[in-house]
């Protein structure tokens, strides 16, 4: 890497951001190197592309309901004209609910659902945390006390208890689910950020900004916060894989997303009971969802080796 005396001078002020840049582009290229993180990575840009391209890709409605369409009964078997079924019979890829609809087009369109509610989920858990956790770091005192004692109370109770607990104040719903594991997401994001707002507000370059006249608000955004976000961005990576479980459990318990809605877990719940007589409604959810919450950890687990903060000083140095 260049030294200050290899910069132009009138380059000196643009330091900062061409260490930055640097920082980023090794990261990139320890991430490229990570084969988890790309065999994630693949896997998500898949889903997303299935997700994003369903009603093209979808042979059937998800809620269409094929009775006195096509000579089809209830819960019957995957049908792959490839696989030796025969011609004459409609071909449903893997098979038919219990209400006779194509589980091969909800599971098209329940990946759009369920990336949606990870990622919503965990844009208002992060938002509220880190904006919480940001805030109490850096004013401390009584207001500290107040944020971090709340978000102790949350932690105290077991994760998807509270949840349910949550949903069944506010009543089922797929919006209701998503805004409770939001809720007892929040007290991770607000403690890392003010984790770092605590180890860096006395720091020399923050006492420098403040010298030189920086409002606090100033200070917070643009010289402390973004030194938390390589663990935020695997904190928020993992946490869509905890999103999407989380809700896919209360939507089985039947809090979550309601019939007719393509969601994952609802599928599972509503033919839980069909796992030996039609494994197909069981197995095929299952799978779309350990395949999603796998590439999401996957993801997360190379970010993290991708931005060890040891790691890439020693390659920066």
């Amino acid at each position: 890497m260049a030294t200050v005396a290899e910069i132009p001078d009138d380059n000196i002020a643009d330091l900062g951001d061409y260490r930055s840049n640097s920082l980023w582009r090794l990261t990139l290229r320890r991430l490229s190197k990570q084969r988890s993180a790309v065999v994630g990575l693949i896997v998500l840009l898949i889903l997303a592309l299935s997700a994003i391209f369903a009603p093209v890709i979808a042979p059937y409605d998800p809620t269409e309901v094929l009775i006195g369409k096509e000579d089809v009964k209830r819960r019957e078997a995957p049908c792959i004209h490839a696989l030796g079924c025969p011609e004459d019979k409609p071909q449903h890829i893997m098979g038919l609910d219990g209400n006779v609809r194509d589980v091969f087009s909800r599971i098209l369109f329940g990946a759009r659902v369920s990336l949606r509610i990870g990622f919503f989920t965990v844009a208002i858990a992060a938002f509220v945390g880190i904006f919480l956790g940001a805030l109490a770091g850096y004013t401390g005192g009584w207001f500290d006390n107040i944020v971090m004692r709340g978000m102790d109370i949350i932690l105290a109770f077991p994760f998807l208890l509270l949840a349910i607990a949550i949903v069944f104040v506010l009543g089922p719903g797929l919006q209701n689910a998503m805004l409770a594991i939001a809720i007892v997401s929040m007290p991770a994001y607000a403690r890392v950020v003010r984790a770092t707002v605590l180890s860096l507000r006395e720091s020399d370059y923050v006492e420098a900004s403040r010298a030189l006249g920086a409002s606090k608000f100033q200070i917070l955004t643009k010289r402390i916060l973004p030194n938390a976000l390589p663990p935020l961005i695997v904190l928020i990576t993992l946490g869509v894989a905890t999103a999407i479980l989380d809700t896919a459990a209360l939507s089985f318990l039947g809090l979550g997303a309601q019939p007719p809605t393509p969601e994952w877990g609802t599928m599972l719940g509503s033919e839980r009971n069909q796992l030996f007589s039609a494994p197909h409604l069981v197995i095929f959810p299952g799978i779309a969802i350990s395949i999603t919450v796998l590439a999401f950890n996957l993801m997360g687990d190379g970010l993290r080796d991708a931005l060890d903060p040891r790691l890439v000083r020693g390659k920066m140095e």
